[in-house]
């Protein structure tokens, strides 16, 4: 398949509860499949995408082939580059174990957990965005984090160990203890935003409350009745990377060139993102058929606390908070751990 190509990735429901439950790479009862990235530089790139506006740069460089463009100036000619469309963390994560893909593009925490379950044979390549992040209701009774009751459902990409579930883990450990967090973790269902975005509207399956990110959280705050409850920002204290490319460590080591010129690609589309707004918003939109104008979308580029940085976010004190939560084993004191040494230059957190 060319650069843009989408295919199906499938992978054992089991398997992939597993994992969505934060369970040990052990307990998936096979062993992990790294052979297919063993090769040398290999020709083909296979990628696992989530749809979301914290992934634009990966976006960026799908529809320019920006990575086949890095590629073939560091000396890899006709380098093809495959993009697959999963819609959880859990479901990639489960495609990277098979070695149906070679890298993940997904929320940092997701990265986390695949780092810590694995013993850091998985790692983080570079991140894309840390946007802000917020926990949406269309239930009346609900204006703060300790008005949700058991009637209620909270839709977020993967339960328990995603990129909203750390946010809202530490913010229930913040306020209620840590006590608490099962309590809000028998809340969750997973589901993916424009699903998750269709269910809080026609309230199907119980979905009281959705926690997404730009631009779902957006056209739901547009929608009546709903309101919001917490904010990523103010729960972190400043951004949390929520685009995140990881791969393993085998195919980082035998492919070189190949994770260079990813990191390149990625940061060409970011000078991009900060220059032409409007092209970002276009080509976001080509390639993601959201219910968004291009005006209306490129304005919300443009928002203040809307960061693409190749550089992660944040992205240690989630780590510290799954170690605590017992999620993790792993007791990281740098970001630097669980990130390879392509972006150890750049001022993450």
């Amino acid at each position: 398949m060319h650069s843009g190509d989408t295919k199906t990735v499938r992978g054992g429901s089991t398997r992939r509860k597993l994992l969505q439950t934060g369970l040990s790479v052990a307990a998936l009862g096979s062993p992990l499949v790294w052979s297919r990235s063993a090769r040398a530089e290999a020709g083909e790139l296979r990628i696992a995408k989530q749809p979301g506006l914290s992934y634009l740069p990966a976006v960026i460089a799908e529809k320019l082939g920006l990575v086949e463009k890095h590629a073939k100036a560091a000396g890899i000619d006709n380098l093809r580059v495959s993009w697959t469309r999963l819609t959880n963390g859990g479901a990639s994560n489960d495609a990277l174990l098979s070695g149906g893909v070679d890298m993940v593009i997904s929320g940092g925490p997701n990265m986390l957990i695949m780092w810590g379950k694995t013993s850091g044979r998985v790692k983080g390549v570079v991140a894309t965005g840390a946007l802000p992040m917020k926990l949406v209701t269309n239930n009346p009774n609900v204006k703060a984090l300790g008005d949700f009751g058991p009637n209620d459902r909270i839709a977020v990409p993967t339960i328990r160990v995603g990129t909203q579930p750390v946010v809202l883990g530490i913010a229930v450990e913040k306020q209620f203890g840590a006590g608490a967090l099962e309590k809000f973790n028998a809340m969750t269902v997973g589901m993916g935003h424009p699903d998750a975005m269709i269910a809080l509207q026609n309230k199907n399956n119980g979905v009281t409350a959705h926690f997404s990110q730009p631009p779902y959280q957006d056209q739901e705050l547009a929608m009546p009745d709903v309101h919001e409850v917490l904010d990523s920002v103010a729960v972190m204290g400043g951004p949390l990377t929520n685009g995140c490319v990881y791969s393993t460590t085998t195919f980082h080591d035998a492919n070189p060139k190949i994770i260079a010129a990813f990191v390149g690609a990625i940061k060409e589309a970011i000078a991009l993102i900060e220059t032409d707004k409007a092209a970002a918003a276009g080509i976001y939109l080509e390639i993601n058929k959201e219910s968004i104008s291009a005006d209306a979308l490129a304005a919300l580029i443009a928002r203040p606390g809307m960061v693409f940085s190749a550089a992660p976010q944040n992205l240690l004190p989630a780590a510290q908070f799954f170690s605590r939560a017992g999620y993790i084993k792993q007791k990281p004191t740098s970001w630097k751990e669980f990130f390879f040494e392509e972006v150890h230059d750049l001022p993450g957190s």
